[in-house]
């Protein structure tokens, strides 16, 4: 019979992590473990990952479903319906698959669980003043990245404009990518205005310039953009295949961002990434900020399944209490290690 726990976990960062929505100085896990009473010792792990503002579930939310999963673990997997709760979801589904492939956290056998291959990643630039924003791009040039991550819209946008300019005049589009991401700040109105000011500086694509909800806005602005533009947020909380299909067709960006705890699963982030390829809408797998737990499952999935261009899954390094793993960052690529 399986059995089940769960405990919540609170992750602190290194340093406040800046966006749009706020500054994040820690945040909301729940571990779970899932065994079978014949062999306890073999133990499958999961992580529910909570992004505050973010996240469709509560903390209550959480609790109260988990509580219900541990009295019958197999029961509520089979009939529970949880497309309200991804981060739910992919923590269950994650911890099952991990018990029934021998609970040694190597979730899907490959190159990557072997040591041999790794994943590129981008590096990541959180909000900060402009002087401390250039000061860690550098830093992430210096650590090897070619493809680097900014988060924009909490400081004056001129002076973010000022920022890619001084990192433009140091590096070519050639040597370095650059993508931004906006997290909804801009609004429908001058949204189209400030993307064709970051386009003087060859950026590789934009997320979520506008918030999320605003489908006809949205689908005017790719199809005006100077620059290509990834939706984010703009996923969260579209469960159902026709509506899905519907938000691609109506919007067409450029690129989709595909995050699990956010989107119900690995199971839902490959049905995602099937209606893009489709509609020749390129993609991306990037954490939610989960721990190396979530991140382990995520980073193995992703090296089968992936798109052959940088990942957003280097935040493993952003807490300073994360889960001991066999993750292991080298320069721009995502190791595991034997």
């Amino acid at each position: 019979m399986l059995k089940a726990s769960y405990k919540p976990y609170k992750f602190i960062f290194n340093f406040p992590g800046g966006t749009s929505r706020g500054i994040l100085t820690d945040k909301l896990s729940y571990f779970i473990k899932v065994w079978d009473n014949i062999q306890p010792d073999i133990i499958g792990l999961g992580e529910v990952s909570l992004l505050p503002n973010l996240s469709p579930e509560s903390p209550e939310q959480v609790e109260n479903q988990l509580n219900e999963f541990i009295k019958n673990p197999e029961s509520f997997y089979k009939q529970t319906d949880l497309s309200k709760y991804p981060a739910i979801k992919f923590g269950i589904e994650t911890a099952i698959f991990d018990l029934k492939t021998g609970g040694k956290q190597i979730l899907y056998p490959s190159d990557f669980t072997k040591g041999e291959s790794g994943i590129q990643i981008n590096g990541l630039v959180w909000m900060g003043d402009k002087d401390l924003m250039l000061k860690r791009f550098i830093e992430k040039v210096e650590q090897g990245f070619t493809c680097i991550k900014l988060k924009i819209g909490a400081i004056n946008f001129e002076n973010e404009l000022d920022l890619l300019k001084h990192i433009r005049e140091a590096f070519s589009a050639k040597e370095i990518e650059i993508r931004v991401d906006a997290n909804g700040a801009f609004t429908p109105y001058n949204a189209l205005k400030k993307l064709d000011s970051l386009s003087k500086f060859n950026i590789h694509s934009i997320e979520q310039p506008i918030k999320q909800g605003q489908w006809s806005e949205m689908a005017i602005l790719c199809k005006q953009t100077p620059l290509p533009i990834a939706l984010d947020e703009e996923l969260i909380g579209i469960t159902d295949i026709n509506t899905r299909t519907e938000l691609l067709n109506t919007i067409k960006p450029q690129y989709i961002i595909l995050k699990p705890s956010l989107i119900g699963g690995l199971k839902e982030t490959k049905i995602w990434s099937k209606l893009a390829t489709e509609r020749n809408i390129g993609w991306w797998i990037t954490s939610a900020l989960e721990g190396n737990i979530g991140l382990n499952a995520i980073a193995q999935w992703t090296f089968l399944n992936g798109s052959k261009i940088p990942q957003g899954l280097g935040t493993g390094q952003v807490f300073t209490n994360n889960t001991k793993s066999q993750l292991i960052t080298r320069g721009e690529y995502l190791w595991h290690l034997k």
